[in-house]
Parts: structure tokens; C-alpha cells; sequence
């Protein structure tokens, strides 16, 4: 049955960034398709309450503090998870952060803090685990890129490189880890609602942003993204890979 391939059975899916936001979203859509997760931030507290929502769901939760900039606390992280459950089959790259500002005023400082958490953050954690996923020759990488990927963007050049990066990392892993059973695909949302924009979006100027370059004239919900997540996770998406999925309502279409 096709709906089968969707099912996550048996999995074991671990998630950066996933105390808040989107990597929370994504974590419990993995939760609602059967997969155990864990689900890794630098806030546990956050993180604790992921993984109760994750175990109402009848899932198995490992909560774990991580600093994706840190090689050793995620050799930590992995190492943790591989003890616990004995397995990972699914790493969502989800940890992100963004900086607003005009690039002449950009600090040095801050472009590193953004590149180190987006594009190294992903490359350590996927390295991490590509190696576990390269032993057992299987596995799936979903890296959430951005929108900001594919267009330019004023006042977040350091984003936008992140993201860029993020988008390229993700093709090269595809070609070098195919031999492994690996597939390696990137999601490039859009505009979602969060708590981080949701004032924005409720403005005057929010709302004119929208009703300009968003064609479907809204921000996505996040649970929209569930699915996507979902169909790469799982056997549903068997013959993709170095795929990039925009999810924007339209907005790179102009």
C-alpha cells in the first residue's frame, strides 16, 4: 500500500534545533509517523518539554543538550543516541540561526557565529552520523536550508551564505554517500510563522511584505511542513536524492 511507505515503523530519528519552532514541528510530524526520536538544542529545558509531547504521542523520546558548533558534544550527542536506542536512521538539520543587519554592518564576529551554527553546525552533525549511516549502508539526511538559498537577500548576507552552504553541502553529501544506501536531500522553506517573526507579521509592513512577494498571500503554517519531512524520512522518497524542496508559497517564483 502506498500509504505504507510513509510509515516510520521502528525508526529512530534524531533532531537538531528541535526545542522550539520549526525543528519541534518536525520532530513531532517524525513522532505521528511512528519513529523514536531524539531531539537535540542548547536549551534542555525547552527540549524536555519536545520530548513529553513526542512520548503523549506513544513514542520513545531521548532529550539531549547539544552545541552543533562543538565536534565533541556532537560525537557526544551521536554517542548518546547510538547507546540508547542502538541506532539512527533519520538526522533532521534543523539547529539554525539568523542576523539582521546591512552587511557594512556586519561584525566578523557575528558572520562566524551564523556560518558556525547553519553550514558547520550541519556538516559536523552530519558527519557524525553519516559515519554510523555509512557502517549500516542506509540512512536519510534532511537538511533544512532556506529560501534564502536561492534568492538574494537584503540585510542577511550571513544567512543567505549559510543557507547557500547548506543547499551545496547537501548535493556533495548525495553524490559521495549514494554507495552507502544514504540519501541526502534539503528542504528550502520559505516564510513560517514563529515565534521570532510573528510580530513582524502582524504590522502594517508585515502584512504589506506578504500581500507583495508571498503569491499564496500568507506565511506557512509550520505544521506544513510535516509532510515534507515525513515523505524524505521515510521509504515514500526511495529513489530521491541531492533534491532541494521549496516550500514558500510561491515566493521564489518571481
Amino acid at each position: 500500500m502506498v500509504l505504507d511507505r510513509f510509515r516510520l515503523d521502528g525508526q529512530v530519528a534524531l533532531v537538531t534545533g528541535a526545542s522550539r519552532g520549526l525543528g519541534k514541528v518536525l520532530a513531532l510530524a517524525l513522532a505521528e509517523a511512528s519513529a523514536d526520536c531524539v531531539v537535540c538544542a542548547r536549551s534542555l529545558k525547552d527540549l524536555e518539554e519536545t520530548a513529553t509531547a513526542i512520548q503523549t504521542l506513544g513514542r520513545k523520546a531521548l532529550p539531549v543538550r547539544v552545541d552543533v558548533t562543538n565536534v565533541r558534544e556532537v560525537e557526544a550527542m551521536v554517542a548518546e543516541a547510538l547507546k540508547t536506542f542502538g541506532r539512527i536512521d533519520i538526522l533532521v538539520n534543523c539547529a539554525g540561526i539568523a542576523h539582521v543587519k546591512p552587511i557594512l554592518e556586519v561584525a566578523v564576529e557575528d558572520w562566524t557565529r551564523v556560518l558556525d551554527t547553519n553550514l558547520n553546525g550541519t556538516f559536523l552533525c552530519s558527519k557524525a552520523v553519516g559515519a554510523h549511516m555509512a557502517a549500516r549502508k542506509g540512512g536519510r539526511i534532511i537538511n533544512i536550508a532556506s529560501v534564502a538559498a536561492l534568492l538574494g537577500s537584503s540585510n542577511l548576507a550571513s544567512y543567505a551564505a549559510s543557507k547557500g552552504g547548506v543547499l551545496q553541502l547537501t548535493r556533495s553529501l548525495a553524490l559521495e554517500w549514494a554507495r552507502y544506501n544514504i540519501r541526502v536531500n534539503a528542504i528550502c522553506p520559505g516564510y513560517f510563522l514563529t515565534a521570532m517573526n510573528e510580530a513582524f507579521f502582524a504590522t502594517k509592513e508585515g502584512q504589506e511584505y506578504i500581500k507583495r512577494w508571498i503569491p499564496m498571500r500568507r506565511v506557512g503554517r509550520p505544521e506544513e511542513l510535516g509532510g515534507i519531512v515525513v515523505f524524505l524520512a521515510s521509504e515514500a522518497s526511495s529513489f530521491v536524492t541531492g533534491a532541494a524542496f521549496v516550500i514558500d508559497g510561491g515566493q521564489s517564483v518571481w
